[in-house]
């Protein structure tokens, strides 16, 4: 999973001065002709208000991650359902996604993000109530409530490819990747606030004083709570994109030229251009949505970790995802090629994701008791491997996120990016409708499966990238000819 404008703001205070630079490096000359803002007058501002939406769209989002395993476990039925809610979600989001990238070309980026974002307000709403759904129909009633409210927000869920047209909109092609790293930061500012705002929320001094102060008929629970705030920051969202971002005067094109979902699924799995980014896409959505899906619940079977300690875990992970991806990937992303991070972004997730279910016995074998010496209990040698690996993977989730857009981009003409990144995100929420039930019904049988089979479809991922990386050069060199 504050004013636009505060969110804005954020992600420059927050990410450092690197990340606030890299968002004027990405929109800089776009005022000159040629330059790519397609009539926005002021981009740098359009790119701050387009980040702020991602922003609080995200921070709802994030405000759900700590508690969803705990709310679906308290209607006492198997972790499996928490894969399942998952992948309805990404199955909707699966057939939306290309549809509201699609709409974006032809209808506009404004109108588009504020349908998502009112959307999820009302799916958040209905999510916050499914306790009253099970108290009038049963447990049948309230996991179906919770079923119908995730797969609406997944529906709205694939505003996300808008968001990054409209960057590409703003944006020269060669300062493109800084801007997109700064849509990742926004996910991870999200993430940041969202889950430690949703762990606060669910706390019981805060539960109980909206018992105190909200209505009778306003139920106010450790669940309901966190999910009518991310309701609340979803209109939010809304008012912000009708009050401050303008639409791009770009050229549109007709919805007689475009063909249906699994048409232009299909299209961009037979282009050599975006063929292996599709896939990419889907081997890496399948490993780390099921490593997402289970990281809660092996938290909490793992190291007894309740609400409040996994929001403060996923609060860590979201910092990291801040700093990596609006400061880490902008330095790297104008040093090195995109095909080269992307490599390197795999292979230090099939490390991470490996290590992740042997932590606690890596922190006892390899952390010595004297470097914990005075520090709190809560500081256990197994924590300590669980967090430098996870910086691992958010380095290398960064790395590999951002330049795969960037590749995406650059593959796309200038009049389908909405359409391409929708094609590509349908693939990742493909990914995400496989993965997470398939990776909660492993971890019902132990906890290790669902991380090592992540781990070696990420050994796929490299695989697919450095054939890509090989074939472009091998193509290169056939173009060029003999010398002399």
């Amino acid at each position: 999973m504050s004013a636009p404008e505060a969110a804005a703001a954020s992600v420059e205070t927050d990410a450092g001065a690197d990340a606030g630079a890299d968002a004027s490096d990405a929109v800089r000359g776009d005022d000159e002709p040629g330059g790519g803002t397609n009539g926005v007058e002021q981009p740098r501002r359009a790119l701050a208000t387009v980040l702020a939406i991602v922003f609080i769209d995200l921070l709802g989002f994030g405000i759900i991650v700590p508690i969803l395993p705990y709310y679906v476990r308290s209607f006492g039925v198997s972790d499996v359902y928490i894969g399942l809610l998952a992948a309805s979600y990404s199955l909707l989001q699966f057939v939306f996604a290309p549809l509201l990238g699609r709409l974006s070309d032809e209808h506009g980026r404004r109108p588009v993000l504020m349908l998502s974002v009112a959307g999820s307000a009302i799916a958040w709403t209905l999510f916050g109530l499914g306790a009253e759904f099970e108290a009038l129909f049963g447990v049948a009633g309230g996991v179906g409530t919770l079923f119908v409210a995730r797969m609406v927000a997944g529906a709205m869920g694939g505003n996300v490819a808008t968001a990054q047209a409209y960057v590409a909109d703003v944006t020269t092609r060669e300062n493109r990747a800084g801007a997109l790293g700064l849509i990742g930061a926004a996910f991870g500012l999200g993430f940041v606030f969202g889950p430690a705002l949703g762990g606060l929320l669910a706390s019981d001094p805060v539960v109980a004083a909206a018992r105190d102060g909200f209505p009778a008929f306003v139920p106010a629970t450790r669940f309901s709570l966190p999910s009518f705030a991310a309701a609340g920051l979803a209109v939010l969202a809304c008012a912000a994109t009708y009050a401050f971002l303008p639409e791009p005067s770009r050229h549109r094109t007709a919805s007689a030229e475009r063909t249906g979902v699994v048409a232009g699924f299909l299209d961009a799995a037979r282009s050599p251009t975006l063929r292996p980014y599709v896939l990419t896409f889907l081997l890496v959505s399948v490993a780390f949505s099921g490593m997402q899906v289970v990281f809660v619940p092996f938290a909490a079977d793992t190291f007894g970790y309740g609400e409040a300690e996994t929001a403060l875990l996923l609060t860590y992970i979201g910092v990291l995802g801040v700093v990596n991806q609006a400061v880490v990937v902008g330095r790297l992303s104008r040093r090195y090629r995109d095909d080269a991070l992307a490599v390197v972004g795999a292979l230090a997730l099939v490390a991470s994701l490996a290590v992740v279910p042997f932590t606690p016995a890596l922190g006892a074998a390899l952390v010595p008791p004297s470097l914990l010496a005075g520090a709190p209990a809560w500081l256990t040698p197994a924590l300590v491997a669980l967090l430098v690996d996870l910086a691992l993977l958010s380095v290398g989730n960064g790395l590999l996120n951002v330049a795969l857009t960037t590749l995406v981009s650059a593959a796309a003409p200038a009049d389908e990016q909405g359409a391409a990144f929708g094609v590509t995100q349908s693939a990742g929420s493909l990914g995400r409708t496989v993965g997470p039930p398939a990776m909660t019904a492993l971890y019902v049988l132990a906890p290790w499966p669902p991380f090592v089979l992540g781990a070696v479809l990420a050994v796929g991922v490299v695989a697919v990238l450095v054939g890509t990386v090989y074939g472009h050069s091998r193509d290169a060199g056939d173009a060029a000819g003999p010398e002399g």
